[in-house]
């Protein structure tokens, strides 16, 4: 059994001095393998969940009653929202014991959580079989992921933070974005391969749940690469944090955390909707032919993965906040180009999704470490959890459905303007929290 209470493998801070131009890419091999153990649970988490999103039309079928295909791809949705609203108490329970117990052994149990409920899922009886047991199954799955991930990737990255020196923060919100973007990509691959080799009626069928035994697979891969985490919260920092001097820190910042909701709701808003919501739409709503869907976020990924390295190498160095308010504002006329998407035809979905993915990719890379910069570090795994996972509970896990069901009424315009005002308020609260807060990493 691996262990995650023992090894405190604890690193000092790195984060003392900029380094000089000569020395910016030179770290320490422990802290190239923690970020290695970091980058690919991120690209674990967002593959799991961007499966069950890409995989919604047919795993509603298989774990509902299956009486129109719409409706059923709907309470997937419906169910993939689940997972998001137990996100704050993932971030609440989770993230407070990581300000006091320190970051490995929190990320560990997150890991185990995801790969786990992941099996569970690929390896459930259909509706056809067990009945409404499937889809009792299926939503407490989503639960323990929504509790899983409320804190994966947030505290993953405000650890990655911690390890690398000071001045490096655009590296690693590239970095990170980079195996965030794999894990979108592995996702749309895979479930695109799977696809084409079995053809669509057995995908349907059984063939939805081979992209979820490569996932519980590829977490216990992960699980083993990061038992020699390094720790970045030192002992006496974990000494003197009590439940109530956390959370009597967070309340003290409560408009970083109302800044950080924003933060990260605006992008997950835009995210979840180029790269769950189009995609569905497409299929369930357009009827369009899931291979060529799939193929098409597959190309979405590759961007997103190349955009991310390019954009860390760029703003590494450089101001964080500038970066972000330029990109924010990019974000809240290109939203409006899924308008586009408003017929049946692999082109208008290919023009929509691949023209938006430029902005989408600078928004994706730049956001949680933003968010890790408005909090202090003896509440960071606390403060930025909440915030990230009410963020992505209100605005990323209801965007999906939302706009499906939008569609569905003739009212598509309405989500473009939904965003847009997200994105504004977004860059109006990290001001105020930047005014009045200041900001804890980078400049």
């Amino acid at each position: 059994m691996l262990d995650i209470q023992a090894t405190d493998n604890a690193v000092p801070s790195p984060r003392s001095a900029t380094p000089s131009p000569r020395n910016r890419d030179k770290f320490t091999p422990e802290v190239r393998k923690g970020l290695l153990g970091l980058g690919l649970g991120n690209a674990l988490e967002w593959y799991d969940w961007m499966v069950f999103g890409l995989l919604s039309a047919f795993i509603g079928p298989n774990f509902f009653p299956n009486t129109e295909p719409l409706s059923a791809t709907l309470n997937a949705l419906a169910v993939f929202a689940v997972g998001f609203a137990f996100r704050p108490l993932g971030g609440i329970l989770l993230g407070t014991l990581a300000d006091r117990i320190g970051r490995r052994r929190v990320m560990l149990l997150s890991i185990m959580l995801m790969a786990g409920t992941t099996l569970v899922i690929a390896v459930t009886p259909s509706y056809a079989t067990i009945g409404a047991w499937s889809g009792i199954i299926l939503v407490a799955c989503r639960v323990l992921q929504g509790i899983s991930t409320g804190i994966e990737a947030p505290l993953s990255t405000s650890h990655a933070v911690e390890l690398a020196p000071e001045g490096r923060e655009g590296y690693v919100a590239g970095i990170m974005s980079f195996y965030v973007n794999i894990g979108i990509l592995l996702a749309s691959l895979v479930s695109f391969v799977c696809s084409l080799v079995i053809g669509g009626s057995a995908m349907g069928e059984w063939g939805w749940r081979i992209p979820f035994i490569i996932g519980a697979l590829f977490g216990f891969v992960v699980l083993y690469l990061r038992r020699s985490l390094p720790e970045t919260l030192k002992e006496e920092e974990r000494a003197a944090n009590t439940a109530k001097t956390v959370w009597s820190g967070v309340g003290k910042h409560w408009l970083s955390v109302l800044a950080i909701i924003f933060v990260v709701g605006a992008a997950q808003a835009y995210n979840y909707a180029w790269n769950v919501g189009l995609p569905s739409a497409a299929r369930s709503g357009f009827k369009e032919d899931p291979t060529a869907v799939f193929a098409l976020t597959t190309i979405l990924g590759v961007v997103l993965v190349v955009g991310s390295w390019i954009i860390g190498k760029l703003a590494d160095g450089r101001s964080m906040s500038r970066w972000f308010l330029v990109t924010r504002v990019l974000a809240i006329p290109s939203v409006f180009l899924m308008l586009l998407y408003v017929q049946p035809g692999i082109g208008g979905f290919a023009a929509v999704l691949l023209g938006g993915s430029i902005v989408l990719v600078l928004n994706m890379t730049l956001y949680n470490v933003v968010s890790s910069s408005l909090m202090p570090k003896n509440i960071r795994g606390t403060g930025v959890a909440l915030g990230y996972g009410i963020g992505v509970a209100v605005f990323g896990g209801t965007a999906s459905y939302l706009l499906v069901w939008l569609q569905s009424l003739d009212l598509t315009w309405v989500f473009p303007v939904y965003v847009a005002v997200l994105s504004i308020l977004s860059i109006v609260f990290y001001l105020a929290a930047r005014c009045t807060n200041g900001i804890f990493v980078g400049k």
